[in-house]
């Protein structure tokens, strides 16, 4: 692996591990929608104290309304937070997808330099009626993406936002066996049956002798894009998950990571896991409908800070945010989260 920057002067090496991340909001002050920088390095501290870690500029964090500069000071105040906090060990994640190849190289450099470990990029979707059909152009984009990328690269498919464009399994396992700078895919599409495929054959005995990693710390790690089916991807060798959920539940969402790979050696386990996932995966679904503004006004409840997405993203209607939280999916998600975490009387 190419080292940036930030591991050249400190020498520290964070591996890329299995299980949960979360793709952490960007904070925006009220009147003039200028980053807020406190509030994301509460925030950034507050999930990887829980064992969570962090993503920055995906599309939780409203990357597409992000400047570079914006993107790249997100990424030195992550750093600079989780170092403070006496962190250093956790790696940061960084979203570097761009409209052109060109670009999301330059941005991908620029992420490096500025503290990113690992890069996270989505197929760029503007021009999807040329690309989504052309296979050797979708392969295209990301081969040289990675080839030329400083950091491993994880694949990000989410066809909802990138003008439907959906990788199949095929061209995501290709991927992995040819370049040896992925680290990993992150589906959002949400389908398990390709999870299942991908997970067997990055799982597969013989892949890491015919299929070496170009970074030791960075294996091919298969994570689904929602919460609702941990379960099932763990028992096909998938490796956790990136979900927004885990900016308001961190302390529930890596408990049912660890139950589940528990349960895996120890089959007593699987009651509680599925306990577990039941409350999640419904609290998921009833969040998710309310999109970035509901997330942000859950942990402006929670937290006492969340704010507003940057426009053209309306807020939550008022009586909408009122039901989102009376809701009994986040009820239940709610009360466990302050049982694990300790804290029962906010």
């Amino acid at each position: 692996m190419a080292a940036n920057g930030y591991h050249v002067v400190n020498g520290v090496s964070r591996p890329l591990k299995p299980g949960i991340f979360a793709p952490i909001p960007a904070f925006f002050l009220p009147t003039t929608e200028d980053l807020d920088i406190p509030t994301f390095e509460t925030h950034v501290v507050r999930v990887a104290q829980a064992g969570v870690g962090p993503l920055i500029s995906g599309s939780m964090g409203e990357a597409i309304h992000l400047s570079h500069s914006e993107r790249i000071k997100l990424i030195h105040a992550a750093r600079r937070a989780l170092d403070n906090a006496g962190l250093t060990h956790v790696p940061i994640i960084a979203g570097t997808g761009a409209g052109s190849t060109r670009e999301t190289i330059e941005l991908t450099f620029e992420a490096a330099t500025a503290g990113a470990d690992y890069a996270i990029v989505i197929t760029s979707g503007y021009f999807a009626g040329a690309l989504a059909g052309n296979r050797a152009a979708l392969k295209a984009f990301y081969v040289e993406v990675i080839e030329k990328s400083p950091i491993p690269v994880i694949i990000y498919n989410y066809p909802g936002a990138s003008g439907g464009i959906d990788l199949d399994s095929d061209l995501i396992t290709e991927l992995a066996m040819e370049c040896p700078n992925t680290c990993g895919v992150k589906l959002t599409c949400g389908n398990v049956g390709k999870l299942t495929r991908i997970a067997n054959a990055v799982s597969a005995p013989d892949f890491n002798k015919l299929y070496p990693r170009k970074s030791v710390d960075a294996p091919f790690l298969v994570l689904g894009g929602f919460i609702d089916f941990l379960i099932p991807s763990a028992y096909v060798n998938g490796h956790g998950a990136i979900t927004g959920l885990a900016n308001i539940a961190p302390h529930t969402i890596v408990r049912l990571f660890n139950v589940t790979e528990e349960s895996r050696k120890d089959p007593t386990l699987i009651h509680e896991a599925q306990r577990l996932q039941g409350i999640i995966a419904r609290a998921d679904y009833t969040i998710a409908k309310a999109s970035i503004s509901g997330t942000k006004y859950l942990m402006e409840r929670l937290y006492g800070y969340g704010g507003l997405p940057r426009k053209p993203l309306p807020p939550i209607e008022p009586a909408a945010a009122q039901s989102l939280w009376d809701h009994p999916h986040t009820q239940a998600l709610v009360q466990l989260e302050r049982e694990l975490s300790g804290k029962l009387s906010e």
